[in-house]
């Protein structure tokens, strides 16, 4: 799902990021830069015979992942057997903040306890389904405790924990959270979740610790999107909206005095 990685990485670059790139199977690499604009990088890696990710891409990842400030793995990388492998392996082994979400979230659920032998700073994005499969608890209990929930998984697995949802709950290690109050129902789209992605690793990779960018990147994202919705309408709302409010947002709330 080639739409997906291109919000997270258009997402990223309007939150501030310098540079962003993004990797793709080597077959599908001339159609996603046909797809988004050319201030994406990217960097086409090993495929399998299906045209997935394959196992085999973790060498060329490596090799270059020192040079990348904060990397995020999921949005749209799909669910063959290779590429889950392939996302287990970079959770597990790479150095770098990786925020996990979508595609790889399914790979990592019953695998969890990879998170503790992780190597560098970890921010999960689940929704309450998404949490379901990690957990092995029912939706409704999950959404019945959404700050207990959050904050036990995080403290258990070491990480930052950001329940998606009405009044998105995000986690850290240490059992500090924070509850977003900002957002609405139209924001209930295709690809919302992808554009928080790209936001939480853009302000990771500005220098920010990974509970402060995830309860910013929830902040802002929701800001970005009652902004969209004050201008049109809730219902209709689309993700690329919300990319579109998210450095007026970020010049209103931190640079207010700035021309």
């Amino acid at each position: 799902m080639l739409g997906a990685a291109a919000l997270s990485s258009l997402a990223a670059m309007r939150c501030g990021a310098g540079l962003v790139t993004a990797a793709i199977p080597r077959g599908l690499n001339l159609t996603f830069q046909k797809k988004i604009t050319p201030v994406v990088m990217t960097m086409p890696l090993a495929q399998s015979r299906t045209g997935a990710f394959s196992l085999k891409a973790f060498d060329q990842i490596k090799k270059e992942w020192d040079r990348f400030d904060a990397i995020a793995i999921g949005p749209g990388i799909g669910r063959d057997p290779a590429t889950r492998q392939l996302a287990r392996r970079i959770i597990r082994d790479c150095p770098k903040p990786l925020v996990i979400d979508a595609d790889a979230l399914f790979a990592l659920a019953g695998h969890t306890d990879i998170l503790l032998k992780a190597k560098g700073e970890r921010v999960l994005t689940p929704h309450s389904g998404e949490m379901s499969r990690l957990t092995g608890s029912s939706v409704g209990k999950i959404e019945s405790n959404r700050l207990t929930t959050a904050r036990d998984f995080a403290c258990r697995y070491h990480c930052v924990l950001l329940l998606k949802g009405h009044r998105t709950v995000v986690a850290s290690a240490r059992g500090k959270t924070y509850i977003n109050r900002t957002g609405n129902v139209g924001m209930a789209t295709a690809g919302s979740g992808d554009v928080l992605t790209g936001m939480i690793t853009s302000l990771l990779g500005q220098g920010n610790r990974p509970y402060e960018s995830a309860c910013w990147g929830a902040f802002l994202h929701g800001k970005a999107g009652d902004r969209m919705a004050r201008l049109k309408f809730k219902r209709g709302m689309i993700a690329t909206d919300i990319i579109e409010q998210v450095p007026l947002v970020i010049k209103k709330i931190f640079f207010k005095n700035q021309p």
